[in-house]
């Protein structure tokens, strides 16, 4: 066991006997809503897993451990804290440790993390990717890299929707990294269930998605899967209308001179402030979503095992 990783109880003694376990990121937590609203989204997201079969495990660094499982009164500090927490991707590991400090993990982290924990399934809202005018930024997301070396199955609705989603799924095939559409052909863009653009593979179950996960592992593969579970038709936005959104919310970041990790938060608020509010209510929903369908197929994985 890593000397720097904490693995809460009830975690540890469920990958130990091979019970189904999902991993959550805390970026969302900190950077991704304000309190109170982190806080009681980040609970839900856990008592959805549960009520689905499986035991949740919200991943941070606090105090400069790597934590694989939070308490409630740890989601909320988390919570409070808010931005002042930094949002913590692999570079930031190792000094976030040294010094003791708190971290938010990103998907990137959040997968290392669970995988040293031995937590095989991660649900989240959606990846980051190649983003927009990245051919003269150079501005990757580090969870591309990390899907393509981590063995962890990674939930989402799709890559969000800020970003060059035809350069997202390029370079994940670069990496050799399966894009698996759930009920579906087409890769969901976040906020809407469609994009024109072609998943690998369709998969119809949370059992068929977990013999991917196993036949994945029996192979002796590396690096993980990425499951695109579109979200629900219900909260489903226009696609023009949030395609005019995000174009401007990106004009503007340029106008400003955002970029690095504080792209994405800066979008996805600005795309907030511009929708009134419908961009973050379709944001939590398609959480929920991933996470009952992560928590689903953890338990058909625990099941092969």
């Amino acid at each position: 066991m890593n000397q720097y990783l904490d693995v809460n109880p009830e975690v540890a003694q469920a990958v130990a006997q091979g019970k189904p376990v999902v991993a959550l990121e805390s970026t969302i937590i900190s950077h991704g809503m304000p309190y109170p609203q982190n806080v009681e989204t980040a609970l839900q997201v856990e008592r959805i897993i549960r009520e689905n079969g499986a035991v949740p495990a919200t991943i941070a660094v606090l105090g400069g451990r790597l934590k694989a499982g939070l308490t409630k009164e740890e989601i909320e500090y988390l919570g409070k804290q808010g931005q002042a927490v930094t949002k913590a991707s692999r570079r930031d590991l190792s000094v976030l440790v040294a010094q003791g400090a708190d971290g938010a993990t990103t998907v990137t982290t959040t997968m290392m993390i669970a995988h040293m924990a031995g937590i095989k399934i991660f649900a989240t809202g959606g990846i980051g990717g190649v983003h927009r005018g990245a051919e003269t930024t150079m501005d990757i997301s580090a969870d591309l890299e990390e899907l393509g070396q981590t063995d962890v199955m990674v939930v989402c609705a799709g890559a969000k929707a800020i970003l060059d989603l035809p350069l997202t799924l390029e370079y994940l095939e670069t990496k050799g990294v399966p894009v698996l559409g759930y009920q579906t052909k087409e890769l969901p863009a976040f906020y809407t269930r469609t994009s024109g653009l072609a998943v690998d593979y369709q998969v119809n179950s949370p059992e068929e998605l977990a013999k991917v996960l196993k036949t994945h592992h029996t192979l002796g593969l590396k690096g993980g899967i990425l499951v695109a579970n579109p979200i629900p038709q219900a909260y489903s936005m226009d696609a023009d209308a949030i395609n005019a959104v995000i174009d401007q919310a990106v004009a503007e970041a340029d106008e400003k001179g955002i970029h690095g990790k504080q792209t994405t938060p800066f979008l996805l608020a600005k795309v907030k402030e511009i929708t009134g509010g419908d961009s973050l209510e379709a944001n939590i929903q398609l959480v929920f979503n991933n996470a009952k369908l992560a928590a689903q197929t953890a338990v058909a994985y625990s099941a092969l095992s």
